[in-house]
């Protein structure tokens, strides 16, 4: 037998080989899409081997893979079950199949994260989940989006990893414009004024709609007003300090040095300084979104746009 038939008789029986190891795989896989149990399915639990093991079926298997893992979750979530252990190999080995399967880390996230019985109870894996399909799909701000959710509804809340996700959303090409306003509302929870004060900022002048526009002006006028009375609380128990008392107004401040003139909001009321040495804004309800400055039982109502 010459050299070329030889190769051409090698090539052919790898051909049928992998054929038929493709039926196989593929009466295996319908045989477990409709009598096996997610347990059943998962005897592979390596997605670079079910990956190899895939010869070119890739989108298929991802397909049958997300299904399981739905149909897991939600056979266990209906029992209240406390134990979801096959849930993220079952997503992780969908979307190593499918790196582009959208739906599996914007879904299996929401799956992943809550606590027991509303979800398996593992924030950090749907961190890992997400940021996986960010790095597969840096242009989709969508992901971007669910990050951010991830961290604002762990507990505790991490609002600054939260403005941050939102924030890189914001470099997407076509994001949506509200990332800006969430990113500088989690910046502001954080208590990184100045970080808030520059989202706010570009949140106003990157949109056009007049209602995002006005709350990005409400945000910045109440975080002026933080800031005032961060900076005049700290005055105060410096000055009691140094002289065992508190100050009875501003004047004894501005005598000692420590002001220039009486300060006043945005608005150009006067701060009222109360004799248990707190700082309350004159007229609180002209003022949405503020944090400090308000009397106590206090409760603010619907917020108003200038």
């Amino acid at each position: 037998m010459s050299g070329s038939r030889k190769v051409t008789a090698a090539a052919s029986v790898l051909l049928l080989l992998s054929l038929a190891g493709s039926v196989l795989l593929l009466r295996r896989l319908d045989q477990a899409r409709t009598t096996a149990t997610p347990e059943e399915v998962l005897y592979l639990n390596s997605p670079k081997w079910v990956k190899r093991l895939s010869l070119g079926y890739d989108g298929l298997l991802a397909d049958i893979y997300w299904t399981r893992a739905v149909q897991y979750f939600g056979g266990r979530h209906v029992v209240g079950a406390k134990d979801y252990r096959l849930l993220y190999p079952l997503l992780e080995i969908t979307t190593a199949l499918d790196p582009k399967l959208i739906v599996a880390y914007q879904f299996g996230a929401n799956f992943v994260a809550p606590n027991p019985p509303e979800g398996a109870g593992m924030p950090d894996k749907a961190v890992a989940l997400v940021e996986y399909g960010i790095r597969n799909n840096p242009d989709n701000w969508k992901l971007y989006y669910e990050l951010g959710f991830i961290y604002y509804y762990m507990k505790p809340t991490d609002y600054g990893k939260a403005a941050e996700a939102f924030e890189r959303g914001t470099k997407v090409p076509n994001a949506h414009p509200f990332l800006r306003v969430l990113a500088a509302q989690m910046a502001q929870h954080a208590g990184e004024i100045e970080t808030s004060r520059m989202l706010w900022q570009a949140a106003y002048a990157t949109t056009q709609e007049e209602l995002l526009r006005k709350n990005a002006v409400a945000h910045l006028r109440a975080l002026k007003v933080d800031e005032d009375i961060t900076g005049l609380e700290t005055m105060v128990a410096r000055y009691r300090e140094q002289t065992g008392v508190l100050p009875s107004n501003f004047n004894v401040l501005i005598g000692e040095g420590m002001l220039l003139g009486v300060p006043v909001d945005p608005d150009g009321k006067p701060y009222k300084l109360m004799p248990d040495g707190r700082i309350e804004l004159r007229s609180p309800e002209d003022f949405s979104f503020v944090v400090k400055g308000l009397p106590p039982g206090y409760v603010p109502g619907p917020p108003k746009f200038h």
